[in-house]
């Protein structure tokens, strides 16, 4: 498989208009003093949700450590420049558990660039990285950071997270969403970003050998 060429929804002018990650938590915080949030559905329950993830992102932001073997992965010498373009909302607890660590390995290595997009906002990208037919966020976007090419992707949430909502969903078949959320937050609290760690190793070793094809 060589890198996939996307070029009719993702080009420089995309990256150009994307946030990084500060831009993003400003729109956020800015949002949140009105009363809002990301997207056009601004019920109670959303609101709720933005504003937990906003303590959980303060807070990850502070408390996450990388992994030794994730640095060395992603400074080696073989492993490509990259954009990591983002899709996200405000709402999303997956989003909001995941990207302070996306944002930590930016910060860590000059061959990264965390750029992040709206879902709503975008639906044309979005609709060329579904997820079993949804539009699941976050999705990473892993591109050629010279041409834009698409090397991988990643998300919305680690394999065993992903378990874990389907075993619920399954044994709980009438359970509100708040249930569903809870119990997956209680998951990540535990797993603190290993799982992530984890898999981010296998598409760094992956997206590197597509980009060296």
């Amino acid at each position: 498989m060589s890198e996939v060429n996307t070029k009719e929804v993702i080009n420089q002018e995309l990256i150009n208009s994307a946030m990084n990650y500060q831009e993003y938590i400003d729109l956020l915080m800015g949002l949140f003093e009105e009363g809002k949030t990301t997207g056009e559905n601004q019920s109670e329950e959303l609101l709720d949700y933005a504003k937990m993830n906003l303590q959980r992102m303060k807070r990850l932001q502070k408390t996450v450590l990388i992994e030794t073997e994730l640095s060395a992965a992603l400074n080696a010498e073989h492993t490509p420049e990259m954009i990591w373009l983002v899709i996200t909302e405000g709402w999303c607890g997956d989003a909001a558990q995941n990207l302070p660590l996306l944002n930590k390995l930016a910060e860590l290595s000059k061959k990264l660039q965390l750029q992040l997009i709206l879902r709503d906002e975008n639906p044309a990208v979005m609709d060329q990285f579904l997820t079993n037919g949804g539009r699941s966020i976050p999705k990473l976007i892993a591109l050629n950071a010279e041409n834009l090419c698409v090397l991988g992707t990643w998300g919305p949430r680690p394999k065993a997270a992903q378990l874990l909502i389907e075993e619920f969903k399954e044994k709980n078949p009438a359970a509100p969403y708040s249930e569903l959320a809870t119990v997956l937050q209680l998951w990540y609290a535990r797993d603190k970003t290993q799982s992530q760690q984890s898999e981010l190793i296998e598409c760094l070793k992956n997206w590197s050998e597509e980009h060296n094809k």
